[in-house]
């Protein structure tokens, strides 16, 4: 294997492999800095070996396996006692038998998940929402601090020393690696949610790289919120975000072609999006709206995610309803990017000349600033208005700010189609 593709793939195993690694490391030393020093070790190691050796068989196993010599041999030099010797050991060889305490006395052990424990703990009260959202892209997603920093158009020191002081906080502070007791639950929930959300987010779109999705994150996502509405079922929006997740997730085999390029919504093969997962999510979004007849957000984006679902064409689309949804999705949580979005859904229902007006007036805003699918939307307004030279402008633009190789492209060849339109 050439050096370059081997490089490629390190990264991409790295990549999806890192948040177990540090989860199941973190359970192992209980310090969060430490179980990322020791994943890094790991990933150095392979760079070092793979490169003679060739890649394993299973890199994940291999990555894994490694990390855990190095958490036991951390351990032994800091003379922990026999027991947590013999504990670490047998988590080394695969054996889960440890002891569960009852599910009201330890709802951890319950679970018995290790992503959803380091969640919680990302997800700590004690921190900022800011830090949870940077410190969970970081552990669960594997951004770097400069991907987290333009996905959320902030400097990448800030990103940076909130990533700091959140582990410094968790750290002071002592936090057990659990997912937290039953009266506990509640004041995480909403965070954990919107964690969940994100990372299936980085899943579906991916903020940077050469893939336009990395379905392993959605996979993730989507097991982690299926954990979630099993550990609090009374809870409208765990089940709102399970339908929106499953829905998104069903276009999944029809959003990229054949050799991994953007399928956009309106070029997609809709016989291609799968029923079983739209009924899933539609079953759940009926369960989200009979314990809360008043949608939350997440309830609120899985109903537009519906009517994309229900839809036989982008024409046949209900686009009124998605507009609705999302006066009142703005109503519960504003937002310059669910603005744009609504533009986009206006356009669809009035014309793009009505959308157009509607995105003009968002372009200043400072939050929208370097955000990629500003031009992007405009562009695709402009195309449709007929005012090609314009349109091919702000689809360059838009290339310019993307991270995403193949969003990229697919920017780059809009562009050249204005050109010559």
């Amino acid at each position: 294997m050439a050096g370059t593709d081997l490089h490629s793939r390190i990264d991409a195993t790295w990549r999806a492999e890192s948040p177990k690694l540090i989860a199941a490391l973190m359970r192992m030393v209980r310090d969060l800095d430490l179980a990322e020093e020791l994943a890094q070790d790991a990933l150095v190691t392979a760079l070092e070996r793979w490169p003679q050796s060739g890649l394993p068989d299973n890199p994940g196993a291999w990555l894994m396996a490694t990390a855990k010599h190095r958490a036991i041999d951390h351990l032994r030099r800091h003379q922990l006692q026999l027991r947590k010797h013999a504990q670490i050991a047998q988590e080394l060889d695969d054996v889960h038998d440890e002891l569960h305490a009852a599910r009201e006395d330890a709802l951890d052990d319950g679970i018995g998940d290790d992503m959803l424990r380091l969640i919680f703990v990302a997800c700590h009260p004690l921190l900022s929402s800011e830090a949870r959202v940077a410190l969970t892209l970081r552990l669960l997603c594997g951004l770097s601090t400069d991907e987290i920093a333009r996905a959320f158009l902030v400097p990448e020191a800030t990103v940076a020393q909130r990533i700091v002081r959140a582990k410094r906080t968790l750290g002071e502070a002592d936090v057990a690696f659990e997912v937290p007791r039953r009266e506990q639950l509640h004041e995480r929930v909403a965070a954990v949610l919107g964690v969940v959300y994100l990372v299936f987010n980085e899943g579906y779109a991916a903020t940077a790289g050469d893939d336009w999705m990395r379905p392993a994150l959605c996979a993730e996502a989507l097991r982690l919120a299926r954990l979630l509405v099993e550990l609090v079922p009374a809870e409208a929006e765990a089940f709102g975000l399970l339908a929106l997740l499953e829905l998104q997730a069903s276009r999944t085999a029809a959003r990229t072609g054949p050799d991994g390029e953007p399928v956009l919504l309106q070029d997609q093969d809709r016989s291609r999006w799968d029923r079983a997962a739209i009924e899933r999510g539609m079953l759940a979004l009926a369960r989200a709206l009979r314990l809360s007849p008043t949608p939350g957000p997440y309830a609120l984006q899985a109903g537009i995610a519906a009517c994309h679902a229900r839809a036989p064409s982008l024409e046949g689309t209900d686009w009124a309803r998605i507009v609705a949804l999302y006066d009142a999705l703005a109503r519960e949580v504003p937002s310059v990017v669910i603005a744009l979005n609504r533009a986009v859904a206006v356009s669809m229902h009035t014309g793009p000349a009505d959308g157009l007006a509607l995105v003009d007036e968002l372009a200043q805003a400072p939050a929208l600033r370097g955000y990629h699918l500003l031009p992007a939307v405009r562009g695709d307004l402009l195309q449709r208005l007929g005012r090609d030279d314009e349109a091919r402008a702000e689809f360059l633009r838009a290339a310019e700010l993307t991270r995403n190789a193949r969003e990229r492209g697919l920017l780059l060849a809009r562009a050249g189609a204005a050109g010559t339109g």
